[in-house]
């Protein structure tokens, strides 16, 4: 628990500080200088990961990332694995929900980052601010991060997939790296509580373009979750299990009709 406090007054200092910075840096024309911030601002979270909470982030896999722009469509375990992703590939534009936006002053760095923010809730709002949003990455040639679930998932669960990754590979035309992690062990979801240990995010085989929508969705999620499954069974010595399928919020609040036969 001191490790996990001292790493929350770390945390919220660091975001704290480094947002005010990056407002001022956002008076400025271009993308460069908040960049550089916030680029500063992930280096320095990933150091208080590993010195204040004693997790050390071991990253496999980059040889894998191809030339040119791609799409990175990862697991998503922790509020962690931002930080543990945007440090290691450059000029990344992020799709994250509008939940974001409601912190204070967090709108304005978004938007001079050129991040793709979409509402949390789903629906038509959300693929057509993925498109327009995505469309203006992709023209920029800049590298793209999805979590294809939508939602932070615990350790052994898994969402649906939502077919946005599957619209930005289509229609842009770029390869997609699948990303597996089993960071969630160490820093769970949102918790306040961290676990020290060494957590692995390893970038994976990209998938080529031109699969059809069914293919592509079914290689993805194979991909992330069994890789996924993997890494968790290595750091615990657990025998390796398939993710559960838990329904997203917008499921449970508008269930499907149940199918009837003649």
């Amino acid at each position: 628990m001191i490790r996990s406090l001292a790493f929350a007054v770390a945390y919220w200092s660091l975001s704290i500080a480094y947002t005010l910075m990056a407002v001022i840096a956002a008076l400025l024309p271009g993308r460069a200088a908040t960049g550089w911030i916030i680029r500063g601002y992930v280096r320095r979270m990933v150091e208080a990961m590993r010195l204040l909470a004693g997790i050390r982030i071991e990253v496999r896999g980059k040889a894998r990332l191809p030339a040119g722009a791609f799409i990175i469509a990862a697991k998503h375990q922790s509020w962690g694995d931002g930080y543990s992703v945007y440090g290691e590939v450059e000029d990344l534009a992020f799709v994250t929900g509008d939940h974001l936006e409601k912190f204070p002053l967090m709108a304005t760095v978004l938007r001079k980052l050129g991040a793709i923010v979409v509402n949390n809730c789903g629906g038509r709002e959300a693929r057509d601010s993925l498109k327009s949003r995505g469309a203006d990455a992709h023209r920029e040639g800049r590298r793209i991060l999805i979590y294809p679930e939508g939602n932070l998932a615990k350790v052994g669960e898994k969402f649906r997939y939502r077919s946005g990754v599957w619209h930005m590979y289509r229609d842009f035309d770029m390869p997609v790296v699948p990303l597996a992690t089993n960071l969630g062990l160490f820093w769970p979801q949102e918790a306040f509580e961290k676990r020290p240990g060494t957590a692995t995010i390893e970038f994976l085989e990209p998938i080529p373009t031109g699969l059809p929508k069914d293919e592509f969705m079914a290689r993805l999620e194979a991909a992330v979750e069994g890789r996924t499954a993997e890494l968790v069974a290595a750091a615990t010595g657990a025998p390796v299990t398939p993710a559960v399928q838990v329904p997203t919020p917008d499921e449970l609040r508008n269930p499907r009709p149940i199918p009837t036969s003649n």
